[in-house]
């Protein structure tokens, strides 16, 4: 397929996926229920986070989640009793667990206490000469785990220091840094270029990438996930990740692989 046979292809793919009625059925359905900032972050790390395995699966879960949380999670990071999260104890899905949970919402307390957005987190170790995400997401995970914490936990946040394609965090940032008319991604963060963000991938986007020549090796790493995205930005120089959308709904809902 000549470039501009894919480009064209690819953007209309992009525009079916990246279309209101596709948040419904999604993890992004999550932080869609909210309109304040933090509420809308918090809620999207978790989405993005737990978002492995069936999708349907992973919203049912959020939203007992967000329950746990009273349904307003900034207020009940910020304000909760220590003591309440026990009853987080119970919380499960797939291998993350209320372990896992307690320092999540640990760490989060600590950090809003000081911070006003989570966009920091990840921003506060970019600059804009940087070609894309790498150090914000390196930084962010060291930052996640400069407190005591459970060994266990840190299989839950990926780094490209170990090599991972860093597919939910990617995912996260995408919605958290995009914007455009069509009202999936959020765009509510400043301090990242979309140029920067690297396609999410996982074994499906992988697969399909691969059948359309964009990747050779079909791996599902932080390498080919930065390969991934320098051929899309031939397509989209300043918003690759938009083609996330494409690649997923081929790979997953039409199976095109």
């Amino acid at each position: 397929m000549k470039i501009q046979q894919l480009k064209d292809f690819l953007n209309a793919k992009a525009a079916t996926y990246n279309h209101p009625d596709f948040i419904a059925n999604d993890p992004i359905c999550i932080p869609h229920r909210f309109s304040e900032l933090q509420d809308i972050e918090i809620a999207g790390f978790f989405a993005a986070i737990l978002a492995w395995g069936n999708r349907t699966s992973i919203i049912n879960k959020c939203t007992e989640l967000m329950r746990h949380m009273d349904n307003a999670p900034y207020d009940y990071i910020r304000n909760h009793d220590p003591r309440d999260r026990m009853k987080l104890m119970t919380f499960c899905h797939r291998t993350f667990n209320g372990v896992d949970l307690l320092y999540f919402v640990e760490f989060l307390q600590h950090y809003y206490t000081n911070i006003t957005s989570l966009e920091f987190a990840f921003s506060g170790h970019l600059s804009p000469q940087d070609e894309n995400v790498e150090k914000a997401l390196i930084g962010f995970h060291k930052m996640f785990f400069s407190l005591e914490h459970p060994a266990r936990t840190e299989k839950h946040i990926s780094s490209p220091a170990k090599h991972s394609a860093c597919k939910r965090l990617n995912m996260y940032l995408r919605w958290m840094v995009r914007k455009d008319e069509n009202g999936v991604d959020f765009g509510l963060w400043q301090h990242i270029s979309p140029s920067q963000l690297v396609c999410p991938m996982d074994v499906h986007v992988s697969r399909v990438a691969t059948r359309l020549g964009l990747i050779s090796d079909g791996k599902s790493d932080w390498k080919t996930a930065v390969a991934l995205t320098h051929e899309l930005k031939k397509l989209d120089p300043e918003d690759p990740a938009k083609y996330d959308f494409a690649l997923f709904g081929l790979g997953v809902i039409e199976k095109y692989v």
